[in-house]
């Protein structure tokens, strides 16, 4: 049986702070055992946050291009300039939504720089914003390793944001790095219960774990930034974010 639960007590994360000894910390102070095969899923921002990946707009000089798209969108010209250094390429835009390709190698909204739960340490709150990870796999990797260390269990880890989607309303929770889990699980060749042969299916199956995992943890003020996973249905392996990223060439909507 899947179960997901959250682990609280992980104190607000500041720039330098060591995540994987904070999260052993508040596996300790909730009284969890990790066991072989268990997933660490965390929010993006705690590991932003503990990257230092804080960036304050007073201190960003628009381009000429940020400039004229900041126009067309009717978004602040450095918010803009961020969004294009993140960025590799510009898909849509419209008024107050820059869709882009990651530099990662994604596709989401204004680069996935956020406002929202962050402070910074000084000026207009308003004027502070987070990037993501500089590279989540390898940020996932490092606190795999670790917690293993430490621990002396085999586990995954996955790093998390919030995404929109091109056909439906709303965010939901996505992988964006991962250590020690599958991306994508191949169903192709196993029979359904008829005896029919699946022929297509793959599984995005990190990416709905991380949508499980962003309805425990909240967008709000719930103070839930990472969970434990335990009795996730497919073996644990090595994976990667890549295996989840549609290649261009069979992108039908581009």
């Amino acid at each position: 049986m899947l179960s997901i639960i959250p682990i609280r007590e992980i104190p607000l994360v500041k720039p330098g702070d060591d995540l994987s000894g904070l999260l052993l910390d508040a596996l300790t102070a909730n009284e969890m055992t990790l066991q072989d095969g268990d997933i660490l899923v965390l929010a993006q921002k705690i590991v932003s946050k503990a990257e230092n990946r804080f960036f304050n707009l007073g201190e960003v000089i628009p381009s000429e291009r940020a400039l004229d798209l900041a126009a067309k969108t009717e978004k602040d010209p450095r918010m803009v300039e961020l969004v294009l250094r993140e960025s590799s390429e510009v898909l849509r835009f419209r008024p107050g939504t820059v869709i882009v390709e990651h530099r990662l190698g994604f596709i989401c909204a204004n680069a996935g720089i956020d406002h929202s739960n962050v402070d910074g340490p000084y000026g207009n709150p308003e004027d502070w914003v987070l990037l993501l990870p500089e590279n989540p796999e390898q940020s996932a990797n490092a606190i795999r390793e670790r917690i293993a260390a430490v621990t002396r269990v085999s586990l995954g880890v996955m790093i998390i944001d919030s995404h929109g989607r091109a056909w439906r309303t709303g965010t939901v929770g996505v992988a964006i790095g991962l250590a020690g889990l599958p991306g994508l699980v191949d169903l192709r060749g196993h029979e359904d219960m008829f005896g029919f042969r699946l022929r297509i299916t793959q599984v995005a199956a990190a990416d709905e774990l991380a949508a499980a995992a962003s309805l425990v943890m909240g967008q709000a003020d719930e103070r839930v930034p990472a969970v434990l996973v335990r009795g996730f249905p497919y073996a644990l392996r090595e994976g990667s974010l890549q295996e989840l990223l549609r290649p261009k060439n069979l992108d039908l909507f581009r």
